[in-house]
């Protein structure tokens, strides 16, 4: 399935600090002059949401959380939850990022209970897949992230914006990229198994490639049978690169 609007999502990760905000401002500004029909998404660290927000009220940026907790409230000390990300001014949350899944041992049914929480507090989350080299190297890599995708994703999911995000983790930050083919094989793989555990809207998810994306690949990338996005990493935090990648969407 061929999505006309992509999402283009920039994850900062552990990144940035207050002078970072005059690239939210040179992107705001020159999707301004120069609009795009996609959607583009910045992720930064939590201490820069409000602010973030801010700065892009009125422009074609939307602000998202890179985590949220899967509880409303309670004592979970240094967690920030879907609705405090809400209240920051987020419309977005990322869950289930391989680093949070191998860095801190979360889980699919953890995935799937923070893109609930992300619901129902009327966020959009983004939900991370994707296999170890090792996994790929085996030939596992369909079956590892079709399982990932049916037990990840909310199952409050049809008639909720979300969206999935695969992202090979051997491909995160390496410089290393797969193949067309190989994207496009575990593109179509995810689409059938939400077309499997949701029905026709499962046909809608916008699915976003992520995996050392940069201007000088994203053409290609984001014209791969169903590549619905980018989730991008380093090369969102220069407004120059991201909005390289924009442009070739």
């Amino acid at each position: 399935m061929k999505q006309s609007v992509k999402m283009i999502a920039g994850n900062w990760k552990m990144h940035g600090l207050g002078a970072s905000l005059v690239e939210v401002d040179e992107l705001a500004a020159s999707l301004a002059a120069e609009p795009t029909e996609h959607r583009v998404i910045i992720c930064p660290p939590a201490t820069l949401i409000e602010r973030l927000s801010g700065k892009a009220a009125g422009s074609a940026v939307e602000i998202g959380g890179q985590d949220c907790h899967e509880q409303v409230s309670g004592a979970f000390t240094g967690s920030i939850s879907a609705g405090m990300l809400v209240d920051a001014g987020a419309g977005l949350v990322i869950v289930g990022h391989s680093e949070r899944r191998e860095g801190f041992g979360e889980t699919d049914s953890l995935v799937a209970a923070k893109a609930e929480a992300a619901l129902s507090a009327g966020l959009e989350p983004i939900v991370c897949v994707g296999e170890s080299l090792a996994q790929r190297e085996a030939g596992n890599a369909v079956s590892v992230v079709t399982a990932q995708v049916k037990a990840s994703t909310p199952e409050s999911g049809p008639g909720r914006r979300f969206a999935v995000a695969y992202e090979p983790i051997w491909a995160i930050g390496t410089g290393l990229t797969p193949t067309v083919e190989q994207i496009a094989e575990v593109h179509l793989a995810i689409r059938t198994a939400l077309v499997e555990r949701f029905g026709e809207f499962g046909g809608a998810v916008p699915i976003l490639y992520g995996g050392s994306v940069k201007p000088s690949n994203a053409a290609e990338i984001l014209s791969t049978p169903e590549v619905g996005g980018a989730l991008v990493g380093g090369a969102s935090l220069k407004a120059a690169d991201f909005l390289g990648i924009i442009r070739a969407a």
